[in-house]
């Protein structure tokens, strides 16, 4: 009868001690989800500008619907943005960008996906600017090319914003231009990225 009982406290204990285990484990899962998710900053709201000049007629648009994700642990950053988004000044422009130029039907998104390379040096907790440069792959047009650029850092109460500007040239993306505007028509191009961040909340 005592060999019985001592044999259940053993039992018994090891369940306890089971029991303890899961819930440690569930709890640190819990705990690491939470810090990974404070991590991630989101917006759909972006914008992304660009601007050519040309003999012919200076080209700028503007798109103010770009969605991105910024990891701050990782330091990797995405942007997406929907081709037919960008608005022109004229709207016959904006038709034969999206028709002639970028085929907006069959290449609906240009995606840029990259990782800011010296984020160590941006202190997020304090108000400032933090100059700093990223690196990464935008497919534009159904081709890939190689992007490094600078980046600015803005902290103000916590809230993050990023302030990217590089060029590229139509080339490079096989955007062909009409032989008719061949020569009038910018081949290089500005872009300007302008993002406010909020955190991403799960």
């Amino acid at each position: 009868m005592i060999v019985l009982n001592i044999h259940k406290q053993i039992i018994t204990k090891q369940i306890l001690m089971n029991m303890k285990m899961v819930i440690s484990m569930v709890l640190l899962a819990l705990i690491s989800i939470a810090g990974f998710s404070q991590e991630k900053y989101y917006t759909k709201s972006g914008k992304v500008s660009f601007y050519s000049k040309a003999p012919l007629e200076d080209i700028e648009a503007q798109n103010k619907n770009a969605v991105s994700v910024f990891d701050k642990s990782t330091g990797q950053v995405e942007v997406s943005i929907l081709m037919k988004a960008f608005e022109f000044e004229k709207s016959l422009m904006q038709e034969h960008f999206n028709e002639n130029y970028v085929e907006s039907d069959k290449f609906p998104k240009s995606v840029f996906k990259g990782t800011i390379t010296d984020l160590p040096e941006a202190d997020f907790t304090k108000n400032g600017k933090y100059s700093t440069t990223v690196s990464g792959k935008l497919t534009l047009h159904g081709e890939t090319k190689d992007i490094i650029a600078p980046a600015t850092f803005i902290i103000n109460n916590g809230m993050i914003s990023v302030i990217s500007e590089f060029k590229m040239t139509l080339e490079d993306y096989k955007i062909s231009i009409p032989s008719i505007v061949k020569d009038k028509i910018g081949r290089e191009v500005k872009i300007v990225i302008e993002i406010n961040y909020e955190l991403l909340k799960r």
